[in-house]
């Protein structure tokens, strides 16, 4: 018996989490966060179907919270066997997940003071995890680096390869010998782009039986990557010239680096006006110092860079902000600025006081730069609404809002089917499996796959289970 369990990341984009059981072992494949309404991410966080008596090991493709956050619970479930991670992921996560159990306590202090003052439609919340649990967690974490095939569970062997996504990124390869039975299975994580600044492009793995692949955007194309230096400078030149700030939700991980390095190269070509910038986010200092301690994740563009002395993470009039009253000071500005500021769903951290100061007034703009999952502030405004909800109060919402989908780092439709072709060009596919992605993105991909003469893509739900098969050599 060789089989996968959907528990999270199922017709959704976040809480990913996939068990895979043999008749010996039972290994999961990343730990996240559901993300979206309070009180039903707080029901699907804290109870999580699976026996971790059973747990041999945990994977973890890279260090996004959606695919890491949940770990500490594992923990407090009474897990305490080892979980698998590139050495970057692992030293990501350490912040990661201790500013994920500092939001959480934040946020429910906040909840209790408005409650205190009167609020009857807010239901109080508690945190999921503390600090302690995860310095519990970050205990069992162990680095293995690319391309070192690892036993994690009898077995079931790991090796990682480059998903080009975030620092740290993996496509998870995973051999599995069964019984006799041998098959080969790849997780893609989040799959990456190609050409993005900072990172080294995906991988593809050979002699794949098993492709478990995201589909975030399986139903879109983005704009090249080369137009995200434009879209970025026309944005910051039209709210200047309104006298406007740009407020940008990003996520700490690789996203802000990502427009750190490009604000600067458009500062280099004089393509926006000099102005300050501000990296509002204590994560994102932590996050950005830890880049520098991995060159091994850089493309060779960023390695000249560094080698040259010339860090791609500073530049003049940039401020990274870790002080509360600084970033307080930040709103006070009555000038053109642009701030950069967690968490990138807008769905705690800085950016909400930034937004709370910003959205009603129409010289502002907020440029998103990420995908927004349903439910979250950040979906709210992509979509305009009139009003939008900020620690519980509506604010109008009068601010331009304009989406700039060229940052993104996940792979659109085209690169998803092309890594696909990759994967059956080198070995015997003979299943594909759609996970974190909305039923419209998944069912377009399923229709461009099948297009392809693929094999049927299965599209599972929560809590549904998959045989996994060995495959045979196809015709390409």
């Amino acid at each position: 018996m060789i089989e996968l369990t959907f528990i999270g990341g199922a017709q959704t984009v976040t809480g990913s989490k996939h068990l895979l059981k043999t008749s010996r072992a039972a290994v999961l494949l990343d730990c996240g966060m559901f993300q979206g309404r309070r009180h039903e991410s707080f029901e699907k966080n804290r109870n999580i179907p699976l026996d971790v008596t059973t747990l041999d090991a945990v994977v973890l493709s890279h260090a996004h919270i959606d695919h890491s956050g949940a770990l500490p619970l594992l923990g407090l479930m009474g897990f305490g066997g080892p979980i698998y991670a590139t050495p970057a992921t692992r030293d990501l996560c350490a912040p990661m997940l201790l500013d994920a159990a500092m939001l959480q306590a934040a946020d429910a202090r906040h909840i209790a003071r408005l409650i205190e003052r009167g609020a009857t439609d807010i239901e109080p919340v508690q945190p999921l995890y503390a600090e302690a649990d995860v310095a519990a967690v970050l205990g069992q974490m162990v680095g293995l680096p690319y391309h070192r095939r690892q036993l994690v569970a009898p077995g079931v062997e790991v090796t990682f390869i480059e998903a080009g996504h975030v620092l740290g990124s993996a496509v998870v390869v995973i051999d599995v010998d069964d019984e006799g039975r041998k098959v080969r299975i790849a997780f893609t994580g989040d799959l990456g782009r190609h050409h993005l600044p900072i990172l080294r492009d995906p991988e593809i793995p050979d002699g794949v039986d098993c492709l478990i692949t995201e589909s975030t955007y399986g139903d879109r194309l983005h704009a090249p990557v080369e137009q995200m230096g434009d879209e970025l400078a026309a944005v910051v030149r039209r709210t200047c010239q309104r006298g406007g700030k740009i407020v940008i939700p990003s996520f700490a991980l690789e996203r802000a680096q990502e427009l750190v390095y490009e604000l600067k190269l458009l500062k280099q070509r004089a393509q926006i006006p000099s102005l300050p910038v501000y990296v509002d986010s204590p994560l994102t200092v932590k996050l950005t110092d830890i880049f520098r301690l991995h060159p091994e994740c850089y493309d060779e563009a960023t390695r000249a860079l560094l080698h040259g002395q010339d860090s791609p993470f500073d530049f003049d009039r940039l401020t990274y902000v870790s002080a509360v009253e600084d970033s307080k000071a930040i709103d006070e500005e009555d000038r053109p600025s642009i701030i950069i500021a967690a968490s990138g769903m807008c769905e705690g951290g800085r950016v909400l006081h930034h937004l709370r100061r910003t959205i009603g007034d129409s010289k502002n703009t907020v440029a998103i730069v990420g995908f927004q999952a349903r439910h979250t502030l950040g979906r709210r405004l992509v979509e305009r609404r009139r009003e939008v909800p900020i620690f519980g109060v509506m604010h109008d919402l009068r601010a331009e809002v304009t989406v700039l989908n060229s940052f993104s780092a996940h792979a659109d439709q085209k690169g998803l089917l092309d890594f696909a072709d990759g994967v059956r060009e080198r070995g015997r596919l003979g299943q594909i499996v759609l996970v974190h992605g909305e039923p419209p993105a998944q069912e377009a991909l399923a229709r461009e796959l099948a297009a392809r003469k693929f094999p049927p893509a299965n599209i599972p739900g929560p809590g549904d289970r998959l045989t996994v098969r060995a495959g045979s050599p196809m015709a390409v």
